[in-house]
Formats: C-alpha cells, sequence, structure tokens
C-alpha cells in the first residue's frame, strides 16, 4: 500500500524546518516535533503527514463509532485530533459556551506522503499512487530556503483580551472551592480564553517563534484548510506500543529563573510542595481507573512519581501510569474510555466536567483535546493541547486557553498567576 524510501539527512534540525516550509502547500498538515527533548517512550523526533486521500470529520454525536470504523478499514496511518466536547459521546454531558473557532469535533485523515525523521535518518512512506512523486518532492524540499523565510516578520493584527476579568476568575474559584468544600468533586480543572477577533497572523511564523522559546516534547503544527493549531505541547495524553499503554499527566507548575540557584530553588520546591503532589496523585489515581477498563488483570502500575522536568518556559511534575491489553482490544477502545484526560477535568471526572460547563465560558473545542496519529499496527500516541494556540483564519478568531488545577488548597490569586505564567508564551508571541 506504502512505498518505503530511507533517506540520510545531513542537517537534520535544518531539514525539519524545511519539511515545515515545504508542507504549507497542503491543505491538511500535521507536523509533530519532539525537539529532541529525552524522556521516556519517545516515538519519533519529527513526523510530517499531508495531502489527504480520505478523511473523516464530524460532531461528537457518533464520533468514537465512525473513528473505530474508519481507523479498521483503514488500517494505515491516521492522523488528526480529538476535541475535548467527545466528553458528550461518552457522558450525558453538554457543550453550550461560546465558540468562536467552530472547528469540527473530529478530524482524521489519510495521508498521501508522510515522512518519519529518527537522528538523521529520514523514512519516506506514500501511497503507492503518488509514490513517483518522491524524488522530486524530496528535491523540492531541499530547495527550501528556510534561513530567507525566517528573517521576514509578517505584521500581525492581533488585539488580545482576556474573557474572564481577574475578579469574575476569583469569583468563580471561590465557587468552585465551595463545591470541593461539600464534597462534590476534590479536583478540578478550570480554563480561561484569551482571544482576538478580526485578527490575522501568519501561522507557521506564529508556530516558529512559540515553538522556538518553548522547545517541548509535543509540538505541533496542524492544518485543516483555514483552521490551525499551533502547539507547544509539553504533554502525553496516550500511547500504545504493542501491548503497552502509556499515559503522561502534567500536574504542577513553577517558575523558571535566569539566575542557576534560584531556578534550582523553584524545581526543589515544586517537588516538596504538598498541593501540586497532592494534585499530582489525585490525577494519577484516575488515570489508573480510566486504565483498569481495557487493562488486562494486575497490569496497570504507576512507573513515574511526581517527577520534576523542567521546559523553557517552565518546571513540571509529571507521573507515568502504564498498563497492559489485549491483542483484540480496539485501539479506539482505549482512548473512548480514558477521555477526556484526567489532568484536563478532574476527579471525580464527570462531576468536575459538569461543573467545568457551568462555570467556564467558552467551549473548549480544540483546546485540552488531543492530537496524534494511528499506525498500520493498530498502535497510536497523542498529546495534550495546551500550550497552544488555535486560529481560524476565514473567521480571523485567535484564542487560547489557559487554566490550573484546584483543590481544597488552592488559593485563587495563586491560581490566577500561575494561568498567566501559563500564558507568558503565546503572549510573547502574538504581540
Amino acid at each position: 500500500m506504502r512505498t518505503k524510501i530511507s533517506r540520510t539527512i545531513d542537517n537534520p534540525t535544518h531539514f525539519k524546518q524545511q519539511l515545515l516550509q515545504w508542507s504549507q502547500q497542503f491543505r491538511e498538515v500535521v507536523f509533530l516535533d519532539s525537539n529532541d527533548y529525552k524522556q521516556n517512550y519517545s516515538s519519533c523526533d519529527c513526523t510530517l503527514a499531508v495531502d489527504a486521500f480520505t478523511s473523516i470529520k464530524t460532531d461528537f454525536s457518533k464520533a468514537f463509532d465512525e473513528l473505530k470504523q474508519y481507523q479498521q478499514q483503514s488500517k494505515d496511518w491516521l492522523f488528526g485530533y480529538l476535541s475535548y466536547d467527545l466528553k458528550n459521546t461518552t457522558e450525558h454531558l453538554q457543550s453550550n459556551n461560546f465558540d468562536g473557532l467552530h472547528f469540527p469535533d473530529l478530524f482524521f485523515f489519510q495521508p498521501k506522503k508522510l515522512f518519519l525523521l529518527n537522528g538523521n535518518q529520514l523514512e519516506i512512506l506514500y501511497l503507492n499512487m503518488v509514490d513517483d512523486e518522491v524524488e522530486s518532492d524530496f528535491e523540492e524540499i531541499n530547495l527550501q530556503n528556510v534561513e530567507s523565510k525566517t528573517q521576514i516578520v509578517t505584521p500581525s493584527t492581533v488585539e488580545v483580551q482576556q474573557r474572564v476579568s481577574k475578579e469574575n476568575y476569583i469569583s468563580k474559584i471561590s465557587n468552585m472551592l465551595e463545591h470541593i468544600h461539600r464534597g462534590d468533586i476534590y479536583e478540578v480543572n478550570f480554563c480561561m480564553e484569551f482571544y482576538a477577533e478580526n485578527a490575522t497572523i501568519e501561522p507557521i511564523e506564529i508556530y516558529q517563534k512559540l515553538n522556538r522559546i518553548s522547545k517541548p516534547p509535543f509540538a505541533t503544527f496542524f492544518k485543516n484548510d483555514m483552521q490551525y493549531l499551533l502547539s507547544a505541547s509539553p504533554e502525553r495524553y496516550l500511547k500504545k506500543a504493542g501491548n503497552k499503554i502509556i499515559s503522561q499527566p502534567i500536574k504542577g507548575t513553577a517558575k523558571r529563573f535566569s539566575e542557576a540557584t534560584l531556578d534550582e530553588n523553584s524545581k526543589i520546591a515544586l517537588e516538596q510542595n504538598p498541593k501540586e503532589r497532592s494534585e499530582n496523585i489525585m490525577i494519577v489515581d484516575l488515570v489508573r481507573n480510566d486504565l483498569s477498563h481495557t487493562a488486562t488483570k494486575g497490569s496497570v502500575k504507576v512507573e513515574e512519581l511526581c517527577k520534576i522536568y523542567t521546559f523553557e518556559q517552565v518546571h513540571q511534575m509529571i507521573s507515568t501510569v502504564v498498563s497492559n491489553v489485549e491483542n483484540t482490544t480496539s485501539a479506539v477502545e482505549i482512548i473512548k474510555t480514558t477521555f477526556p484526560m484526567g489532568s484536563m477535568t478532574g476527579a471525580p471526572k464527570i462531576s468536575a466536567m459538569k461543573i467545568i460547563e457551568e462555570l467556564e465560558e467558552t467551549k473548549r473545542g480544540l483546546y485540552s483535546g488531543a492530537v496524534g496519529y494511528f499506525t498500520p499496527d493498530n498502535d497510536f500516541d497523542f498529546n495534550v493541547v495546551i500550550r497552544s494556540i488555535l486560529y481560524n483564519a476565514k473567521e480571523k478568531y485567535v484564542s487560547f486557553s489557559v487554566g490550573s488545577a484546584i483543590t481544597s488548597l488552592s488559593n485563587p490569586e495563586e491560581e490566577y498567576e500561575e494561568c498567566l505564567l501559563k500564558a507568558r508564551a503565546m503572549f510573547e508571541v502574538l504581540s
């Protein structure tokens, strides 16, 4: 079905930029970059999928059923996203908040052209119908002059506004704390949107700036015609490798400092912070429960608990939870029984999602959903869509959201400051 060709790349960093530049001619693009970040279970240094042969686009109502059928029939590489609002098909929930982006709830495509880069080794996988284009495409990619492109800065017309004022935010957090003290929930992730209307941006330039200052392990440039995701996500949602399932939730954030001693102290303080650890452990318990729905008996384990990872903008507390599944277990069923990810909802999950819908003012859509891919071998890998800018070029609407976990120990002022810390990179690249 696919022609496989291998190449050795002299300068992988430069070639990644050329790949991304070349991809802009296509309607459908998924570009995934690990930024050479060293962590367990890395799949590929860089992946590019372009040009849909087939695709699926649907709302939440039958999304998982249609995706399962599409994935099992194609038996090929599929790239795309799951929006947060697929929660409405797994539970009796709704999404009635304002939506300025109007993305489909689910979108996947089967690429005609696929590139997998590991180190300096490149695999090119073209559907047989277009395999005669490999050599000319490879030559065209190598002719991309990324140096001249990166020197051009296109003026952006972006006036970012805040959907929820500080006073309103603090009031909403106080409301959530009342739910917690009543015992309705014990943790919830509350998010707020920043947005710009009548905005014109150059997506590839914004993505490159965001990736350059963040260098996360799950960076994503996604394009579906005039809809874009520019993501600097540090978080993996879920991966399947053979019979093994891996989830790596993030809960716990601390500032970076330019002075080494202050930076190390911030890292140690995060590691020892009882509130941050309790947030993380609560979500680990939720993930363990989610994985148990498809796991073989006794296989759910916590491989890493509350480990501190350092990124360009922040320190993060990450845990790794794993399980095993039977060969006969559907890949889509594993996703369905764990979605949305616990790090973006709360616990108990359903109660938390109801309160989120009640108190948030924006439909989350693709934010706090997941982008990734399925392989022909029934494996998959998906990130968590956070630290991301969403753009509908047709509607001229730009959006990014940030959030934090609210527990009984939360201080509303401190939670607000954490949100602004997470928003810093997006503000910087849009200013």
